[in-house]
């Protein structure tokens, strides 16, 4: 247990693969980014002269993550010289590679048989010892984990990092039944000195901590939304900063993970639950299905619950009416006791009033805070130990 991580290696050079990768080297580690072989050439290829053989193609995806995260907003990287650090490949021709990690993370597509496949053929190459982790979002981790050999078992857990993984403080850290504890204490060491990250230790529960404990808030506040008749930038106002989150609160929140990924999220969590009655709870209603299907899945396609469009007098932001289907321009939100609390700079007291106001804003902001912090506190131990990780993942994976 006492191996230092001195070099690692990612599996997957997606979005989170890359900005772990590019992490990684900004505290100094040496790492592989490795993905897929492309399934064939593309014109462009043959126009180039490229053939089957070709690194670039053979490598191509892992260029391309490698890219993205030189390109990314905000930056992924330190300082861009810390690419030098990362070496693409693939997992056809390069996963001997992994001999040499003291880190492997996996950070695959979400199909439980496309990581299991993976984790076959890294474990032929993997020296015993070595740390495999999985960046899945909610896939358990004990199914993860099975087939697997002692060690690999005994040196595997969950390592869900929060997007983008250089900004995003929140790292839980999930084990496998098999998982040796003082893996997870070396892991989590490793991830606070080195990565600079916030470590919450979370149970094998559907989708751990904060995401569960989000995806919950989320559904919360369109249920109390439709049942008071209020609009989305009406919640939006009450539940950013006037109750001490971010700006972008509710819906526009939403709209940066994207539409389809909550309802990916609340599918899974609520097929995964043996309760039926909290099951109900995460019943997509039928205007955020609509969206999905209508392909405005938020900031990924320029329309969601917002929508930015170009006016005479420049750009302006339009927003989602769930009764008419559309949208329409944004109005403004004007209630009794959002005025009052503004003058009061103490966020318990300020809090405290908005809560416990006597008119739609409060009327709105005590059933969504009562419900959300009662679901918290119910989820022990269920999720975690202690409701301390729960308020750390939290403050952490969403501000």
């Amino acid at each position: 247990m006492s191996v230092a991580i001195k070099r690692a290696a990612v599996l997957g050079a997606g979005v989170m693969g890359g900005g772990i990768a590019a992490h990684l080297a900004n505290a100094g580690i040496p790492t592989c980014l490795l993905d897929i072989v492309p399934p064939e050439l593309s014109d462009e290829d043959r126009r180039n002269g490229l053939t089957h053989e070709s690194p670039a193609f053979r490598n191509r995806l892992a260029a391309r993550g490698l890219d993205a995260a030189l390109r990314a907003s905000p930056p992924a990287f330190f300082s861009p010289k810390d690419a030098r650090l990362i070496t693409i490949g693939n997992i056809e021709d390069h996963l001997g590679w992994l001999a040499e990690a003291d880190w492997i993370i996996e950070a695959a597509p979400e199909r439980l048989e496309i990581k299991q496949a993976l984790y076959t053929q890294v474990e032929a190459h993997r020296k015993p010892g070595t740390l495999v982790s999985s960046n899945t979002s909610g896939i358990p981790i004990r199914r993860l984990a099975e087939g697997r050999s002692s060690d690999f078992r005994q040196h595997f857990l969950g390592t869900h990092f929060f997007n983008p993984p250089r900004y995003m403080k929140l790292l839980e850290l999930i084990p496998g039944p098999d998982t040796v504890p003082a893996v997870m204490q070396r892991t989590a060491a490793f991830a606070e000195r080195r990565l600079g990250k916030g470590v919450v230790f979370a149970k094998d529960t559907p989708n751990f901590i904060a995401n569960r404990i989000a995806v919950f808030g989320f559904f919360a506040a369109m249920r109390l939304m439709v049942e008071g008749g209020y609009s989305i930038e009406e919640v939006d106002r009450l539940t950013g900063m006037a109750i001490g989150r971010p700006k972008t609160a509710i819906f526009r929140t939403a709209d940066l993970v994207g539409l389809d990924t909550i309802v990916h999220i609340a599918t899974h969590i609520a097929k995964a639950l043996p309760d039926t009655d909290e099951q109900s709870v995460y019943t997509i209603p039928p205007f955020l299905l609509e969206l999905v299907k209508r392909g405005w899945l938020g900031e990924k396609t320029g329309q969601g619950f917002y929508k930015r469009v170009k006016g005479v007098e420049g750009s302006e932001i339009l927003v989602f009416d769930y009764k008419t289907m559309e949208y329409r321009q944004t109005r403004p939100v004007t209630f009794p006791s959002l005025d009052m609390v503004q003058g009061i700079e103490d966020p318990v007291e300020r809090l405290r009033a908005l809560a416990y106001a006597d008119d739609r804003a409060g009327h709105y902001v005590w059933p969504f805070l009562r419900d959300t912090l009662l679901y918290a506190a119910h989820r022990i131990p269920e999720i975690a130990d202690d409701i301390i990780s729960i308020d750390r993942a939290m403050k952490w994976g969403f501000g």
